[in-house]
């Protein structure tokens, strides 16, 4: 009786011992804190998102011109900083000391043929009936190039279209001789130190570049502009860097820090990225004044301006201009703030956020749009940690200084932090304009297409409610276009092409006709570039989605099968390339085929890991596998860098994405066999196209790279 008794009492116990820990078990599920997801869908909200606050931050950043190593350009970061730390993130400045350049004189005349008399031009940006900003105008620094080469130039006009490589090929064609000549060339296609160093290696002794109405104006002849519609005024002038380097010209390499290093003027001109002939940016209807002087064969077609413009001739003259610069060049404090929320799981990886500050003028959409979206991007975060959210990986907010000028207060701080970032950086996010205007548009390093494609599908379209991002940015097509990251626009640069980190680009729009001018303010923002702010509110939800997605994910989604897809449609079009030429392509291919296995394997290994797991990763984690496998997604990236650097430009490591050599805008893939290709093909040697092979042999090795760390094994 008693041994039944105490069974009865046993199994009661144990009914009981079964009933708690089935319930401490629902109690958990039900009390724990929500799953990562919840907060990023309360991210992308209408509860959490502001276009008042995007507004605001906006006008407080574009009250005044604040151009790199300016007083006013200060106080941006000091407003940057406060915003941040009432956000509750631990910010701080990181000041560098580096070379900028400003204008001290200039001065531009013509000598027309007789009897029309010399003109001086006055060089003016004018300001418009009612303009807000009237009172602080004169603190916009008269127009110029940054770096520009201080000298004087005298001579007959030659009009050279875009100034591309390809235009000269042109002129030479038609028997036209640059050479002892200013150049007039129209702003568009490449970068405008590119513009400057081809009218040098033509001949040129100087370069105008006039805003031309059909590309910035509307070109459609109904005279109307800003404030009055989007497009350039005739007086409006696009000024920027003509340095066709990247980062200080005077530490290149390393980080401008106090007491460091720096070469002398001689040595940073031998480096060949200052222009060697002054330069001047002028206006629609100045560049149109100097055309009219201009005679000799009718310029092609697609050479002309717009129906209104006076018919585009090529010269030489007779039309004579006198083109004088000055510039100083002194040593500036830039600031850039930096904002670190730490994670809690894995505070040693980093998602890095980034966007910069500096304008030539009031910057309304280059680029404090972005800075405006990554402020309210900031405030968003702090509202998702009140509500209990922490991040599994630390994120970086950064607010860059100089970027204008050669991105770098980017590059000065990657360069200063490289080890340290090329080791624990996960992804960086970059936001340099937010908003241009309507449309979504993307560029990124392959393997985060698929993550891009899925946080835009998240995101509703500022411009029609009733779809996503995703479904604009798709459009007719089957699948959107994402461009690539080898153009050296912007603050991305140094974290792609020097330490091979993966990286994206955003923002909403393409271009703006009033770029780099005066009329870049709130007032076009407010009119014609966002008027209800929603197109910076959607920037942000993007850029942050993707940003919580990287941070918090358990696995980190990256997809290297996007980056093989890309890699074989490049070595397919280079393969046309050389063609007949005696190269094999063989090794490239056999390295990408290597690179489908091992992308497909760490996919296979990271199922594997989530099926062995199950239920059992209520209690237990697989730390170390996690850990290991996303340290393999990470430093893959690594791998298409050479330490050597591409041949006379070493600073570019990356063997797969780097700016063009004619046109740091654009961007080329292999840009080490596009430039061993250029060269073969001038010389037309053996040892020339020798080169090229070795090229090819230098990729195919990087490749195989990649898939040695995918694969996680050593041979």
């Amino acid at each position: 009786m008693a041994s039944s008794k105490k069974l009865k009492s046993m199994v009661k116990m144990g009914i009981k011992i079964l009933l708690l820990a089935v319930v401490t078990s629902f109690s958990f599920l039900l009390f724990s804190p929500p799953p990562k997801s919840f907060y990023h869908t309360l991210f992308i909200s209408t509860a959490l998102s502001d276009n008042v606050s995007a507004a605001q931050h906006l006008w407080t950043l574009t009250r005044r011109p604040h151009v790199a190593g300016s007083e006013a350009n200060a106080e941006a970061a000091a407003y940057v900083l406060s915003i941040f730390t009432s956000c509750n993130i631990k910010a701080h400045i990181a000041s560098y000391g580096v070379s900028l350049t400003y204008p001290v004189s200039r001065s531009l005349s013509l000598n027309r043929p007789p009897p029309d008399p010399p003109i001086t031009f006055s060089l003016r940006q004018e300001i418009y009936d009612g303009d807000p900003y009237a009172d602080v105008a004169d603190q916009v620094l008269p127009t110029f190039h940054g770096y520009a080469k201080s000298g004087t130039a005298t001579g007959s006009v030659v009009y050279v279209n875009y100034g591309r490589v390809e235009d000269y090929v042109m002129l030479k064609e038609m028997g036209v001789n640059v050479s002892g000549s200013v150049v007039l060339a129209r702003y568009g296609k490449i970068y405008r130190g590119d513009i400057v160093h081809n009218a040098f290696e033509a001949g040129a002794i100087g370069a105008l570049i006039f805003t031309d109405r059909k590309d910035y104006g509307g070109g459609s002849g109904d005279a109307r502009w800003f404030p009055d519609d989007k497009w350039m005024p005739p007086s409006g002038v696009q000024v920027g860097s003509v340095y066709d380097g990247v980062g200080d010209p005077t530490t290149p390499g390393w980080a401008s820090t106090e007491g460091c290093e720096r070469i002398s003027d001689e040595e940073v001109d031998k480096t060949g990225y200052i222009p060697r002939i002054p330069s001047l940016p002028i206006s629609a209807q100045d560049g149109h004044t100097i055309m009219r002087s201009v005679e000799g064969q009718v310029a092609n077609q697609d050479w002309q301006g717009d129906k209104d413009a006076p018919v585009y001739r090529i010269g030489p003259g007779p039309g004579v201009v006198n083109l004088s610069y000055k510039g100083e060049s002194v040593i500036a404090t830039i600031q850039n703030v930096i904002g670190v929320i730490t994670g809690t799981e894995e505070p040693d990886r980093f998602v890095i956020l980034g966007n910069h500050r500096d304008a030539w003028t009031f910057g309304a959409v280059d680029p404090n749009s972005g800075t405006a979206a990554l402020l309210e991007l900031a405030e968003r975060l702090e509202k998702l940690r009140k509500g209990g959210w922490k991040p599994r990986r630390t994120i970086v907010l950064c607010n860059w200084d100089a970027e204008e000028y050669g991105l770098i207060g980017s590059t000065e701080w990657v360069e200063e932090n490289r080890e340290m970032l090329a080791s624990r950086v996960v992804a960086y996010l970059n936001v340099d304009s937010a908003v241009y205007g309507a449309g979504f548009s993307a560029s990124a390093t392959p393997q985060l297409d698929e993550l891009l494609k899925q946080a835009t599908q998240q995101v509703k379209d500022p411009d029609n409610s009733s779809q996503t991002v995703y479904d604009s940015w798709v459009g007719s097509s089957n699948s959107p276009v994402i461009g690539r990251l080898g153009g050296g626009g912007s603050d991305y640069s140094a974290f792609v092409q020097h330490i091979g980190v993966p990286s994206a680009d955003f923002s909403f729009g393409e271009g703006y006709p009033v770029y780099h001018s005066m009329y870049d303010d709130f007032v076009w923002m407010k009119k014609f570039g966002d008027p209800l702010f929603q197109r910076h509110v959607a920037a942000a939800s993007v850029w942050g989605l993707v940003a919580l997605r990287l941070a918090d994910e358990e696995f980190l989604p990256f997809n290297y099968l996007s980056y093989v897809s890309e890699l074989q449609k490049s070595a397919k079009d280079l393969k046309d390339k050389v063609s007949g030429m005696g190269i094999t392509l063989i090794p490239l291919f056999k390295a990408i085929e290597e690179l489908a296995k091992a992308a497909i394997k760490i996919d296979s290994e990271k199922k594997a890991i989530i099926e062995s797991k199950g239920w059992v990763s209520i209690w237990k984690k697989e730390h170390s596998r996690v850990r290991e496998l996303n340290d393999r997604l990470m430093m893959a990236e690594r791998a298409f860098t050479d330490r050597d650097g591409l041949a006379g430009r070493p600073w570019y490591k990356h063997l797969i994405y780097a700016p063009s050599k004619h046109n740091d805008y654009g961007s080329n893939s292999f840009p080490g066999i596009e430039d061993a290709i250029e060269e073969a093909k001038n010389l037309n040697t053996a040892e020339s196209w020798l080169t090229v092979q070795h090229e090819v042999w230098r990729v195919s090795r990087a490749v195989r790279h990649v898939s040695l760390v995918l694969n996680g094994e050593l041979t």
